[in-house]
């Protein structure tokens, strides 16, 4: 059974169509990417997938469960890092982990090695007991992946996991990301501007346009699907979603990415 299969999903706000006519599937175990210019619709896909906007029309399965009439039993089989920041900076990073564990209902006998579990997963051991004002932004973006799979969920959605962080940082977000395919066999569904993250971290990868997947392929497949044996996936981004690169997004999106890069920064 594949983990998330859409069909024909789609969104419109007004006189604009955000998500028109998605389809697609991930495969259980899949890192899938999705590229494409601000404004492309992605956020708005992830959130009909994570339940927190409806569809205008079409649908979408997680793991069985449709997403507006099974939204609960969705919301059990999902996580979500959204693009700003989720965490609360006046709590310990311990203390995050225990909210969360108690909106998960994760039994109580079991909450203390869950949160132990995912500290060490992404490294935070020793810094359980800080505030998490005192994160860096590397720090923060892994305290909210173990937050996101401390229930241990089938899909993960990463919403530009690494935006706004340093090099080093990022590689750090990375691993962690493969360490929950490696060793938990998570599904990834992740979305990203930065084309090397794309290609060292999903098996595959689409590309979205004014709201429609133009392309869905392996990283190797896209390049191959431009005529360019050199072709970087960078050149893939252009071929297809090259048109809307000088838009930049909506006033709102640039403020939102700026926002958040600021305060992970």
């Amino acid at each position: 059974m594949m983990i998330l299969e859409t069909e024909a999903l789609t969104r419109r706000f007004g006189g604009l169509t955000a998500v028109d006519a998605m389809t697609m599937s991930l495969a259980p175990g899949e890192v899938f990417g999705l590229l494409g210019p601000n404004g492309a619709g992605k956020t708005t896909a992830i959130k009909m997938l994570t339940t927190l906007l409806p569809p205008t029309s079409g649908t979408a399965h997680i793991a069985g469960f449709e997403i507006a009439r099974h939204a609960d039993n969705v919301r059990r089989m999902i996580g979500y890092v959204p693009q700003m920041i989720s965490i609360d900076p006046s709590l310990t990073g311990h203390e995050n982990l225990s909210i969360f564990a108690k909106l998960y209902e994760i039994p109580r006998a079991e909450r203390e090695s869950r949160i132990n579990d995912a500290l060490t997963l992404v490294g935070l051991t020793d810094a359980a007991g800080k505030l998490a004002r005192q994160y860096s932004g590397g720090m923060i973006r892994r305290l909210e992946i173990a937050q996101s799979t401390l229930h241990r969920p089938v899909l993960l959605f990463l919403d530009e996991p690494t935006v706004g962080l340093d090099p080093i940082a990022r590689q750090a977000v990375w691993e962690h990301i493969e360490s929950l395919r490696t060793n938990f066999g998570t599904t990834i569904f992740l979305t990203t501007h930065y084309m090397e993250e794309a290609e060292r971290l999903c098996s595959r990868v689409a590309i979205m346009h004014r709201g429609k997947i133009v392309k869905d392929d392996s990283p190797a497949g896209l390049k191959a699907s431009v005529g360019n044996d050199q072709a970087t996936l960078g050149d893939v981004f252009v071929h297809y979603a090259g048109d809307t690169l000088e838009s930049g997004g909506s006033y709102r999106e640039t403020s939102r990415g700026r926002r958040t890069a600021k305060r992970l920064g």
